[in-house]
């Protein structure tokens, strides 16, 4: 395995640490998805996922957030373990999977205000941060009051990145958040993770973008197998060359 690369220098260090994931193992049945995984995120970093398909990055996201119980190794949010307490820890994080499953009985509407009452967001705030999204995002005010059954898969990517910064979380974990956008929308997504994470926010986003990667990112993971390849600032990881480089180097290093 490649030396891990880990970034010790940048201001984010010194701060505080949003993410915590600490000898990260999740086995389905004989095969191990991720094994002996760590790393650290800080306040203010936007932090790349990376690795090819079936290499643990979705299961890993799955852990953070809670939905699948791991088979050893820590992960603290905020300050908070989630073993410990695991409610507390959901109220600071958002979670977007690469294929949102919203209610398509509800109007965009609906489901925004429903996402609101489950963290608390006041209603004289959340009219504001929906109007905020919505108009970033060129979402209409009678496409959000229609039923998300008549969205399209860019619409509903849409009401899903809205629900995900509605109520100011510390971390967002996003999965392939790029894909179904139009390269508008890409753009101004772009703009919003930069706004939340000046802000003092962190973000974990799994992508096959690496261009995006690369241009977006402080820093970066990559992982093969469920094990860590490399991971630090995105200057130290791709030197003079591009991210792409290093992927495909890595990988086939991996292979030899």
């Amino acid at each position: 395995m490649s030396d891990i690369i880990d970034n010790t220098k940048t201001s984010a260090e010194e701060g505080v640490k949003i993410l915590e994931i600490y000898s990260l193992t999740k086995s389905y049945g004989e095969k191990k998805a991720v094994e002996d995984l760590s790393f650290t995120v800080h306040a203010g970093e936007l932090c790349a996922f990376i690795g090819h398909n079936g290499a643990g990055k979705t299961t890993t996201l799955k852990c953070v957030a809670g939905i699948l119980d791991f088979d050893g190794g820590h992960i603290r949010v905020d300050g908070v373990s989630l073993e410990d307490d695991p409610l507390e820890v959901k109220r600071r994080i958002a979670y977007l999977p690469d294929d949102p499953d919203l209610y398509d009985f509800m109007t965009g509407m609906q489901y925004l205000n429903f996402i609101a009452d489950v963290f608390g967001v006041p209603a004289s705030l959340r009219a504001e941060r929906i109007e905020k999204y919505a108009s970033a995002l060129s979402l209409t005010d009678a496409e959000i009051g229609s039923p998300i059954s008549s969205y399209s898969h860019g619409m509903k990517q849409k009401l899903a990145l809205i629900s995900a910064f509605l109520h100011e979380p510390k971390l967002i974990l996003l999965d392939e958040p790029f894909v179904g956008l139009d390269p508008k929308a890409s753009h101004v997504l772009k703009d919003i993770m930069r706004d939340f994470c000046r802000a003092g926010g962190a973000i974990l986003f799994s992508t096959h973008i690496l261009e995006v990667a690369e241009k977006l990112c402080d820093k970066v993971v990559i992982i093969k197998g469920g094990k860590l390849v490399t991971f630090g600032s995105m200057e130290e990881v791709k030197g003079d060359g591009s991210l792409e480089d290093v992927f495909l180097d890595l990988e086939e290093g991996e292979d030899d």
